[in-house]
């Protein structure tokens, strides 16, 4: 490697997906000519599940604002032409959007931490692996929590000022009661959900059962983000005296959006693909989904639907696209699904200890240094077999 060049591959290995738009901005202006660009699949920087990133285009130039043109990696699914253009017309989303897809993952593998299923990430072209490609319940999941990182993402980056084309929501003004009044900077939850529906969704193509399912799922994770949305308030009085407030709204932290949508999961409901006739006036009207069993009523928006059993995720399936449960960690006191019994399907656990160093007793010296000794402590460990 030359001098000036950068080592790509090393940089996003080093620093993973948060290094996507400085590795942009870095491949742009790099003195000395341009170093190849980007990194193996095994390294890519964009977390992707079918619904969002697609194999769409039969190009893979991405031109940003300055009419520069940046390669993407060819064997990568591809943004649509779409995603592209939504690109291109919200300079600066593009980390938002892949900031939001980082929070999803780390959120879904925290709610499923002590699951069989306990949303596992590959380094292929799809992160979620071939879990996406059916319609149970974890399908529906990832779709929702997915949906809600992009559209809480791209909302919060607009009240902070990165995105060039939106900022705070200035609409709510005025008296908004007795003693306070709306002001400050509203997070922009509506530009949030149009971006999201527009982006998330654009990659869903047909009218069968599982497009309807995808775009449900995507649309119940937007409003989860949004039904969430609690309002803030700022004291402004004599002392403190708060004789007048000034308020406005404020998005939910991601993982309270995560609690919801994964009570919404256990609560999912199972869907048959609809028909409400053939007038040629409401076409885009007659597909819909209905509870498989009529005597249920019909999902609302914010429930997440499926339409397929879950595998039981005990045993490893090359097929079906599961890891199983051997090897994983569990609670043997503990009656729940984290607990031995149900993690590890019955078919036993051992048991092992290990020793681990860690520092404690730390006490802070001024002005500035910080002492800790390292203390030994054996933990139990049981895993399933």
């Amino acid at each position: 490697m030359g001098t000036g060049e950068w080592d790509v591959e090393r940089e996003y290995k080093a620093w993973g997906y948060g290094v996507w738009e400085r590795a942009i901005e870095r491949w742009v202006s790099a003195p000395g000519g341009r170093p190849p660009f980007p990194p193996s699949p095994s390294t890519a920087p964009f977390p992707l599940r079918r619904g969002i990133i697609n194999v769409a285009s039969s190009t893979n130039l991405l031109t940003d604002s300055g009419s520069v043109q940046l390669v993407l990696e060819p064997g990568l699914q591809l943004l649509s032409r779409k995603q592209r253009r939504l690109i291109r017309q919200n300079p600066g989303i593009l980390h938002s959007v892949s900031a939001g897809l980082q929070s999803a993952v780390r959120e879904c593998q925290w709610q499923f931490r002590n699951r069989r299923w306990n949303c596992p990430t590959s380094q292929g072209p799809n992160i979620f692996g071939k879990i996406v490609n059916r319609g149970c319940r974890e399908t529906a999941f990832i779709f929702a929590i997915t949906s809600a990182g992009v559209t809480h993402s791209v909302a919060r980056s607009c009240s902070e000022g990165s995105i060039e084309s939106c900022t705070c929501d200035y609409r709510r003004r005025g008296p908004g009661g007795p003693d306070w009044h709306w002001g400050g900077c509203s997070d922009n939850i509506d530009f949030g959900r149009l971006f999201g529906r527009e982006f998330v969704d654009s990659s869903e193509k047909g009218r069968d059962l599982r497009f309807l399912m995808n775009l449900h799922n995507n649309e119940a994770g937007r409003m989860t983000v949004f039904s969430e949305m609690r309002q803030e308030c700022k004291c402004h009085g004599m002392s403190g005296s708060c004789t007048v407030r000034t308020c406005w709204m404020r998005l939910p932290t991601f993982r309270a959006v995560g609690d919801v949508l994964k009570d919404r999961f256990d609560g999912a409901s199972r869907v048959i693909y609809g028909n409400k006739g053939s007038n040629r006036a409401s076409r885009v009207e007659l597909h819909h989904l209905e509870p498989e069993n009529p005597a249920h009523k019909p999902p609302s928006p914010h429930d997440l639907v499926y339409f397929e059993k879950s595998p039981n995720f005990c045993t490893y399936s090359g097929k079906m696209g599961t890891a199983g449960t051997a090897g994983r960690a569990c609670n043997s006191s503990s009656p729940g699904l984290d607990g031995c019994e149900l993690l590890c399907c019955g078919r036993g656990f051992r048991t092992r200890t290990q020793r681990v160093t860690e520092r404690c007793n730390c006490t802070f010296h001024w002005c500035c240094h910080v002492s800790c000794l390292n203390c030994t402590n054996t933990q139990v460990l049981h895993e399933c077999l």
